[in-house]
């Protein structure tokens, strides 16, 4: 990452993207674990109900608390969707608590010891916004080392990952993971990866 934000000076887009959001082959795994949203729901739900029906996890963890003053949280927006889908509801697990990512890791931990072995969990198959996907990865990587990563982004932003940069909001959001990155590493919010970008 370091030679990344040290580069000749102009953004190199195709360097951001590749870091911000690396190609991981989903791979079947122990938990399927959904970083909650208000945004693009009907695509992450239908992101995890089709990794559902092809098998691709035991059971599925949905984390994310009562955000932007809504009552509901976001686990139960998501959940509730599923279930009507067809996903049955001992196949998932809600942490209802969690307003950031750190929180989405830390508390879907004890949420997970309550009702499993950790021990058990080797593999986490990550779905969640594929401009914030490294953060995610790296979240995980700092409070829950040791487990087999893959991952399903979801893009809700209308244009194919290629052209990222060409969609505002989609630039923005991509570009802004990139900035903090650096800061959350130094905050130890976040471990590095070793993934080859």
């Amino acid at each position: 990452m370091s030679g990344i934000h040290s580069a000749a000076p102009g953004p190199d887009l195709s360097a951001i993207a590749d870091y911000i959001m690396p190609d991981i082959p989903e791979q079947r795994a122990d938990l399927g674990f959904v970083f909650g949203t208000r945004q693009g729901v009907e695509e992450f739900c239908l992101t995890a109900h089709s990794l559902w029906q092809r098998k691709m996890f035991d059971r599925l963890l949905i984390s994310g608390g009562a955000t932007l003053g809504q009552a509901e949280t976001e686990a139960e927006v998501i959940a509730e969707r599923l279930l009507q889908m067809g996903v049955p509801r001992d196949v998932m697990i809600l942490e209802k608590s969690a307003t950031n990512t750190g929180e989405n890791v830390i508390f879907s931990r004890r949420t997970l010891a309550e009702t499993m072995a950790l021990d058990d969990i080797k593999s986490v198959l990550v779905i969640g916004k594929i401009c914030s996907l490294r953060r995610y990865l790296m979240t995980l990587e700092r409070h829950w080392p040791g487990l087999v990563l893959s991952a399903a982004p979801v893009n809700f932003f209308g244009v194919n990952k290629a052209h990222w940069h060409t969609h505002a909001d989609f630039r923005a959001r991509v570009l802004a993971e990139f900035e903090k990155i650096p800061d959350y590493l130094q905050r130890d919010f976040l471990r590095e990866l070793a993934l080859k970008n």
